[in-house]
């Protein structure tokens, strides 16, 4: 299926992939969009403002962060309002969380 032709009700299916989700939050501007999202749901507009950059250039990074389910968004009027998916953020934790109590392997000298 079309990633454009989505519905909302899809977006909730996504499967999360934790390894893409720390990848795509490693970039400076959805790292950003992830922090404002912590505090409420926004609409691009909002986004726009407060981070100083083009619509296009947003809708990319809000594009990148709904594919890989970490954000979903809302229609509101003439607006979509983006939330994040606390399960998604939650994934990644957790993958850093075992790879910090993993033991590693240890061979001898």
């Amino acid at each position: 299926m079309d990633t454009t032709t989505r519905s909302l009700a899809d977006v909730t299916s996504v499967q999360i992939d934790a390894w893409e989700v720390l990848g795509l939050v490693g970039d400076p501007v959805r790292r950003r969009i992830v922090g404002l999202l912590a505090r409420e749901e926004l609409c691009t507009c909002h986004l726009v403002a407060e981070l100083g950059l083009k619509q296009p250039l947003v809708s990319h990074h809000l594009k990148a962060l709904r594919e890989a389910g970490v954000v979903q968004g809302s229609p509101c009027g003439r607006y979509t309002y983006y939330r994040l998916r606390p399960e998604a953020l939650a994934a990644a934790a957790d993958l850093l969380q075992g790879l910090v109590l993993d033991e590693p392997s240890r061979r001898p000298c």
